[in-house]
């Protein structure tokens, strides 16, 4: 989908399914769009200043509802990789490496057709366990505002367990005359049909936040979407571990956990080929694994706030 003013303003890049079995973001990026056809009628004060483009991650992932076909595609934006798969020759592509190019191209191409001052990425995801929901910002302070104007738990220091992500790609100097901030929005658990509601309300936030709406013109009950589902969670925490896994680990989870459930070092989160794994810190478990596919088993945050 994609949405434009008569206004210039901002370029926000909104990317569903990533991750081909998180399609909350892509049913949301539908909804939101046909919110918007209706708005300016029924609303004529309604202002729209900027353009809004809906892109599909991973598309033959999607279409058989799996994380990923070849490799994580969220997991592949590093720049030396990323320089690899440019030099490679097409047919040699995997599928993953054919999406990362796809989605590079079509993000560029809008940038020479529309000329933004600024660049904005919200990147949607729902998660394999049930819990809370979060926001995740990278180092640039724009992306902390607009992680914290979601409502949601923000979770600090994740590029640091993670890499090759969005988040890591889309920085501040990426390219040149265009101010680029990345933001990711986790909306919980894949088939909990209100993460599409979720993710509506993350899109509706970020417009507001980065200047595209105004908030006079925008119903509060997003805001409220967001904040009830977050309620007596920590506004912000930090990650002090993460757990790797590799497949011939044979990881299993131990049933039950979700996200921002406490814990306490030494407690038995999970098994894999060598027995017991037990947490290596007390504090809360985000993302704990349950499906086939993934490169962490689970995390550790530390609330801060």
């Amino acid at each position: 989908m994609n949405f434009q003013g008569e206004a210039k303003g901002p370029l926000l890049i909104v990317i569903g399914a990533l991750h081909g079995n998180e399609k909350a973001g892509l049913q949301a990026l539908d909804l939101v769009g046909k919110m918007l056809e209706v708005e300016p009628i029924t609303n004529p004060a309604f202002e729209f200043k900027g353009r809004m483009v809906g892109l599909i991650g991973n598309i033959p992932a999607t279409q058989i509802g799996v994380r990923f076909i070849d490799q994580d595609l969220n997991r592949m934006w590093g720049q030396s990789n990323l320089n690899h798969i440019r030099n490679k020759q097409a047919e040699s592509l995997n599928t993953e490496e054919k999406e990362l190019l796809g989605i590079i191209s079509a993000i560029e191409q809008e940038i020479a057709t529309y000329q933004p001052r600024e660049l904005y990425i919200l990147d949607l995801h729902t998660t394999s366990s049930g819990g809370g929901i979060f926001a995740i910002p990278n180092y640039d302070k724009k992306s902390l505002e607009i992680a914290e104007n979601l409502h949601v738990p923000v979770i600090l220091d994740m590029l640091q367990g993670i890499t090759g992500t969005t988040l890591h790609h889309f920085n501040r100097n990426l390219y040149p005359d265009v101010l680029t901030t990345a933001v990711t929005f986790e909306a919980g658990q894949h088939n909990d049909y209100l993460a599409v509601n979720r993710c509506i309300a993350a899109i509706v936030n970020c417009l507001i936040s980065i200047g595209i709406v105004d908030r006079a013109h925008v119903e509060n009950i997003h805001n409220e979407v967001l904040i009830a589902y977050s309620e007596n969670l920590p506004k912000v925490s930090k990650l002090i571990y993460k757990h790797d896994i590799r497949p011939s680990d044979r990881f299993v989870m131990k049933p039950g956990y979700g996200n921002f459930d406490a814990i306490k070092k030494g407690e038995i989160l999970a098994y894999d080929q060598s027995g017991e794994i037990k947490a290596k810190e007390s504090g809360l478990v985000l993302m704990p694994l349950y499906q086939p596919q993934g490169n962490e088993g689970f995390f550790i945050v530390d609330p801060l706030t």
